[in-house]
């Protein structure tokens, strides 16, 4: 009898029907110990020595492992094929090498990268020991990261009171958060317009087209930037006749994109499928472990940890083949693809995550799988099938169209498939933060040939405002700390987890809002930990754990340079005084908290109305108050919307001047709920305001976001139709389409400001 041990025991339980009798399986169910957790966890002044605990299931499970592994010759440590598995199999053998009655146990560590009976057996032919090198990273990570928390976390609750503890990659994430929110917050919108025009030729379909060039000026995005100005070009448009003056045609070749890795599963899947990360890397565990088929027990895909794109030459083999059998010659490239990894750190040795069985497809495992992992299952066997298939052919035609003077100049540009190629299976989505720029738009246009005569049936001028940059969905998160070589694919879910846990950042409709305590901790971190919150310095960390998993590196010699000065950092930064500290914040912060109001009355006191309001820090935390206290007990807590969602609001919430008057844009809570005003008002003239829609949470409404809605009607072009305006607004009772005289109310799911004309058609 032999022993063999797996992570999960829905694996042991698959594993244990491929090998019979012979074998006993047995689950370790994760770690079995870890270090104390207490401060002394880690001797620094003894070579960095490591105080293990086993936990109580631990426990049981070593002595489980034991008793089965006493009369037998050989016991297989089949753990995950990463560092933290490699982690595992050292300590379950660390414990049971402890053992007397073991001695004469062979233990052996074997590894494969699928749950199928021909991995397994293959697996066991080729034993060896457990790495050391692999072990030696984990433990500088691991070592790395309790000091990291154990020794900067008391800073923080001792000048931060409130705060939760602080993580040495957690807090790069939160850092990239912040400051994404800070660009947001400085950005100034830039008003500008466009113009464009329908045509047609004759009776055939109309088509869009949008100006490029006046007389000897192109057009470009930001070239017309006053109402006044559109209208003067608007006048001379619709004041000529135009012809067709060139028409340019080419092929444009899409490449497939390589299998998926850990983080490009985690990104496309929340494109796509809307699953965050913690829910993809959860589904996927189930479908790595697999399910029965027939009564066989089945893994369905390859490890999902992994950052490598590099797909096994039979893998490669049986995809081309099933292209071949399934789609013809033609959907097959030549040479095989061949993919190498654009992330810093990947470990090509690894492979990528593809389906364990290509001829599985998503349809016939429909039945076998619930909602989450059909869905994807799909997009992986998608994508491995894709990668090595033929690149699709697109046909692409710009049309320019000129007035008679040959001084006005549209452009219409069209695309068709000319060959699917890679598209018959699979098609990437688009990032959610790279909107259609007008020069990628492109539709189908009628036949055309160069010096017809076409008819102008509309033109239009469209108000516009630049944008800020989008604040983070969870795959752009995890798509720029990967750009970043920041964290590793097994860290990223629970690196945005531990973020939310700490309440440091709201996950609102898909996108990161830091708290404003996640602010404090952030700008703190910045100002006394700067080369620790580093995006080059971390990821320098993570290049030296990869040298030392490669027996570059010496992992105590990593630790003792880091904790040296770590440790010096932290000694001085406590012994600094609050009032020093909230004086630094208070000046990093002041332009969030306070934005300015101009006529020298910032950061007036609204009470007293001649103290200075700042940052305090109390015993329960940070607060907004007066420099006039105990005088004046003005105060506020650091999110002045207190609850959005039910619009109780403390005291008017200042969003930043309006371009046009110089005002103040502020959100207030009216009877009939939250609104946005300019300004004060007279008594002759009332202020400009507009209601604020339900689905937008008044603490994310910036002055970009406050400067739409104040825009707003506003055109959104003419119904196909009847060639009648279609409009959007904000009316008595919400959000609204107006068309023909007729008024249609938005759907929940539908945003004031992003909706276009397609959709409200569909209204």
């Amino acid at each position: 009898m032999n022993v063999l041990i797996v992570e999960s025991p829905s694996k042991a339980k698959s594993i244990n029907k491929y090998l019979g009798n012979t074998y006993k399986v047995l689950a370790s169910v994760g770690h079995v110990r870890d270090l104390t957790a207490k401060n002394d966890a880690i001797d620094t002044e003894n070579n960095f020595q490591m105080k293990w605990e086993t936990s109580d299931r631990g426990k049981k499970v070593i002595k489980d492992i034991a008793n089965a592994a006493q009369n037998s010759e050989n016991l297989y440590l089949a753990t995950d094929p990463d560092r933290e598995g490699e982690a595992i199999a050292w300590h379950v053998e660390e414990l049971l090498r402890e053992m007397p009655k073991l001695a004469n146990l062979n233990i052996h560590r074997i590894t494969f990268n699928e749950i199928t009976k021909n991995a397994v057996l293959e697996a066991l032919k080729e034993p060896r020991k457990v790495n050391e090198n692999l072990v030696n990273a984990y433990l500088a990570r691991r070592a790395l990261d309790f000091l990291v928390g154990f020794n900067l976390s008391p800073v923080l609750w001792r000048k931060l009171p409130g705060s939760k503890s602080a993580g040495r990659v957690q807090s790069v994430a939160l850092k990239i958060i912040t400051e994404r929110e800070f660009e947001i917050e400085k950005f100034n919108p830039e008003e500008y317009w466009s113009l464009k025009a329908i045509f047609n030729k004759g009776q055939e379909k109309e088509f869009e087209s949008r100006l490029i060039k006046f007389k000897d000026e192109k057009i470009e995005k930001l070239t017309i930037k006053t109402e006044s100005e559109a209208s003067n070009f608007l006048e001379k448009i619709q004041n000529s006749t135009y012809k067709v003056k060139e028409i340019q045609k080419k092929e444009i070749k899409r490449n497939p994109y390589a299998a998926f890795t850990t983080s490009g599963m985690q990104i496309e899947a929340s494109r796509k499928l809307g699953f965050s990360a913690n829910q993809t890397m959860r589904t996927a565990q189930k479908l790595y472990e697999g399910t029965e088929i027939n009564g066989e027990p089945t893994g369905l895909i390859t490890y999902m940890r992994t950052d490598s794109v590099t797909m096994s030459k039979d893998a490669i083999r049986e995809v081309r083949s099933f292209v071949l059998e399934k789609l013809g010659n033609e959907y097959i490239p030549a040479e095989p693809r061949i993919y190498k990894s654009k992330a810093k750190n990947a470990q090509e040795a690894h492979e990528c995550i593809r389906p364990t069985n290509i001829k599985l497809s998503p349809e016939e495992l429909k039945k076998y799988l619930n909602s989450d992992e059909y869905k994807l299952y799909e997009i992986i066997w998608q994508r491995a099938v894709s990668s090595q298939m033929a690149s699709a052919i697109i046909d692409q035609v710009l049309v320019d169209i000129t007035n008679e003077q040959d001084i006005i100049v549209f452009r219409s540009n069209g695309s068709s498939i000319k060959f699917p190629g890679m598209l018959a299976v699979y098609q990437e989505t688009k990032e959610e933060d790279k909107k259609e720029d007008e020069d990628d738009k492109s539709s189908l246009l009628p036949p055309l040939v160069q010096g017809d005569l076409l008819n102008l049936i509309k033109a239009e001028k469209n108000q516009h405002f630049t944008l800020p940059p989008p604040r983070y969905t969870e795959a752009s998160l995890v798509k720029k700390l990967e750009e970043l070589g920041i964290g590793r694919p097994s860290t990223y879910a629970s690196i945005i987890k531990v973020l939310q846990d700490r309440n440091y950042v709201l996950l609102d409709k898909k996108r990161f809002n830091p708290h404003d305590r996640g602010r404090v901790v952030s700008v703190f971190l910045e100002n006394y930990f700067n080369k620790y919150v580093e995006y080059d310095f971390t990821a320098g960390l993570e290049n030296q754990l990869d040298e030392i998993s490669n027996g570059k590196l010496n992992w105590k010699e990593v630790i003792q340079k880091f904790w040296k000065t770590f440790k010096q950092l932290c000694d001085e930064t406590i012994g600094k005084s609050n009032r020093e500290i909230i004086d630094v914040l208070d000046n990093a912060l002041g332009s969030h908290f306070f934005p300015p109001k101009g006529e020298d009355k910032d950061r007036e006191c609204p009470n007293c109305k001649n103290g200075r309001i700042g940052l305090k820090v109390g015993k329960f935390g940070g607060f907004i108050g007066c420099s006039n206290y105990p005088e004046c007990k003005y105060t506020v807590q650091f999110n002045q919307i207190t609850d959005a969602k039910n619009g109780t609001l403390t005291s008017p919430k200042e969003i930043g001047i309006y371009p046009e008057t110089g005002e103040m844009i502020t959100i207030r809570k009216g009877p009939y709920g939250l609104y946005m005003q300019v300004g004060e008002g007279t008594d002759e003239k009332k202020p400009k305001r507009v209601s604020i829609p339900k689905n937008f949470e008044p603490n994310e409404i910036g002055l970009n976001t406050a400067i739409q809605l104040l825009a707003l009607p506003r055109k959104l072009g003419f119904h196909p139709e009847n060639n009648l305006t279609v409009s959007a607004g904000i009316g008595m009772y919400g959000p609204y389409i107006l068309h023909n005289k007729k008024y249609k109310a938005l759907e929940k799911t539908d945003n004031i400001l992003d909706i276009d004309l397609e959709r409200a058609v569909e209204l």
